[in-house]
């Protein structure tokens, strides 16, 4: 693969010469990336610098694996597509299929929803299950090999093109010269700690751009157990999201083993606590006191955990400078504020769009336009999150500023968050435009459109609703 311009002999020479993928990384993104390769070379190796765990553990990793994930429904149908079957796969592992909104109270800008028939559905159960099914999945092909406590310490190459990597093995003498390992194309899927713009100044290739929100939003998980073993009645969940009048956030999710994994979100200087009594307390800041008699009844099963790398980061790799051979994906090209559950998903829709890339024989898949389509299947979700963040106050960043077009953006959004919770048809798009399931325009369809610009706002809830309304007869 080779920048635009260049002569490009990638699909010839796959299956001739020996063509060998190096991933950066055995994260979500990494596995799914390197289960796309091993279709177009000899060889994919992912080089993982720590100890893939025994079964559902948590992976190091993973900063946040002991938090909260959700597999939106976009993702979901980009696993499938990856991996058929594997749905099926999570639902036996026990993974919860929570339906939205129907099995959630959920309360986002002062209103409650409506728990209409579900229009979607996530999956709640942990990251370390999913991870553990999707690698069992990617490593069972012997095309991929992994290299575990692996630390990728540089990029072999010039600026022109990446022809491998420098490893150097953490069990090691950590002095000792780095190995080399060719490669003829490398992706990093290192996650948000990535060090591929350092590497790439070192052999003189042009570093990505970066356009960065943070609100400083810190976040803290711990596990509990229900009294009566699940929430109140027919709830599954419990979620109320944060925005600029309403800055702390938080709930309980379901995982596979019944219990359930409750958050609590703040923001800069008002970070929610560790201790145990604290963090308890801390939830009487939420917009209604729900979710604290729950926990003042449930028995906690885990410390509480904490979590402050929340910032929006998108590195522009798809820029002019670039060297040929070098793909980021993934957390390593856009990070999101994890509150908004995108990540998994993202990773998925990303490994999908790498696969029509390469497989799309209208164009020859230079390394600038395979990353062009890796920046595009995170757009979206980009969007949504770098558009809620911009308007927290405390935010700072490079990308603060949308300008004149996110202002009336921001409007029109406004009033569709405002109708989503009473409205059924305006709720429908919006939960499918959140899940990453329908693209932005859903939300301007005409039914939709007509109910924001013409309507005023359907009645929601004014206390948080116990059970999900029956289907229209």
């Amino acid at each position: 693969m080779k920048s635009a311009g260049e002569k490009d002999r990638w699909s010839e020479d796959v299956g001739r010469g020996g063509r060998h993928a190096v991933v950066v990384g055995g994260s979500l993104a990494g596995l799914l990336a390197a289960h796309v390769l091993a279709a177009h070379v000899d060889r994919v190796t992912v080089l993982e610098r720590d100890r893939f765990p025994d079964g559902t553990k948590p992976r190091p990793g993973v900063p946040q694996g002991r938090h909260p994930h959700v597999l939106l429904q976009g993702g979901q149908v980009a696993l499938e597509s990856l991996l058929p079957g594997f749905l099926a796969e999570l639902g036996e592992a026990g993974a919860p299929r929570v339906g939205m909104p129907s099995d959630m109270v959920l309360w986002q800008t002062g209103r409650w929803f409506r728990r209409v028939p579900a229009t979607t559905h996530i999956y709640t159960g942990s990251r370390a299950q999913l991870e553990e099914l999707v690698r069992r999945r990617v490593l069972a092909n012997p095309v991929i090999s992994t290299a575990e406590g692996a630390d990728v310490v540089g990029l072999l190459g010039d600026a022109s093109r990446v022809r491998g990597v420098l490893v150097r093995d953490r069990s090691g003498d950590a002095r000792a010269e780095p190995r080399q390992l060719a490669a003829d194309l490398v992706v990093d899927a290192s996650g948000s700690g990535t060090k591929a713009a350092q590497w790439l100044a070192t052999i003189g290739a042009g570093t990505p751009q970066e356009e960065t929100i943070d609100t400083g939003l810190a976040y803290a998980s711990r596990i509990y157990r229900g009294a009566k073993g699940t929430l109140d009645g027919d709830t599954r969940g419990y979620y109320a999201y944060p925005d600029p009048e309403q800055v702390h956030a938080g709930g309980a999710l379901p995982l596979e083993d019944g219990t359930h994994l409750v958050i609590v979100s703040g923001l800069r200087g008002d970070e929610p606590p560790t201790d145990d009594d604290e963090f308890v307390t801390y939830t009487k800041r939420l917009p209604h006191p729900l979710l604290h008699r729950w926990l003042s009844e449930a028995e906690p099963l885990s410390p509480a955990f904490g979590y402050r790398r929340t910032a929006n980061i998108r590195r522009r790799y798809d820029l002019p400078g670039t060297p040929a051979g070098f793909l980021a994906t993934g957390d390593a090209l856009c990070t999101f504020n994890p509150i908004y559950g995108q990540g998994m998903a993202v990773a998925a829709m990303s490994a999908v769009a790498l696969r029509e890339a390469l497989a799309d024989r209208r164009r020859t898949p230079t390394t600038r336009r395979v990353q062009q389509a890796l920046l595009a299947a995170s757009r979206q979700a980009w969007d949504i999150s770098a558009g809620a963040d911009r308007k927290m106050p405390g935010a700072v960043g490079s990308a603060v500023d949308g300008g004149p077009a996110d202002q009336v953006a921001g409007w029109y959004l406004r009033r569709v968050q405002e109708r989503a919770p009473g409205d059924p048809v305006v709720g429908r798009a919006f939960r499918a435009v959140l899940t990453l399931a329908e693209p932005v325009s859903a939300l301007f369809a005409p039914p939709v459109a007509r109910a924001v610009l013409f309507r005023p706002p359907l009645p929601s809830p004014t206390e948080p609703p116990t059970a999900p309304e029956e289907p229209a007869a």
